[in-house]
């Protein structure tokens, strides 16, 4: 059984927002390769082919969640026995460890 990766719906939204800014600022292709570019590093974390760290270096609470850079942006996901979740795309300037405490509430609150 081969793994596989997926996006939450906030991750969908987020890589739809960043196609957005993309094309308004740099054009339709460019928008298109970065696209490609975000979702061959979700493909790299499957197979095993991308550094990521915990996030539990940034906030305690969140030891399942881990992250990794990619390109501009952080990729925040759940590294699953069969599958990896994304669970957001975050830019290199947001707060990430605020973001991080967020989705760690978030998810705590649900479950």
């Amino acid at each position: 059984m081969s793994r596989s990766f997926r996006l939450t719906r906030h991750a969908e939204d987020s890589l739809v927002e960043i196609a957005r800014w993309t094309i308004e600022r740099f054009g339709l292709r460019q928008a298109d390769i970065y696209e490609s570019e975000l979702l061959s590093r979700c493909e790299a974390i499957v197979n095993g082919e991308a550094l990521s760290r915990s996030c539990s270096i940034l906030v305690d609470d969140a030891t399942d969640l881990r992250y990794l850079r990619a390109g501009e942006h952080f990729l925040v996901f759940l590294d699953r026995p069969d599958e990896v979740i994304i669970v957001d795309i975050l830019h290199s300037r947001s707060d990430l460890p605020g973001h991080i405490a967020a989705l760690t509430a978030l998810r705590s609150s649900e479950g």
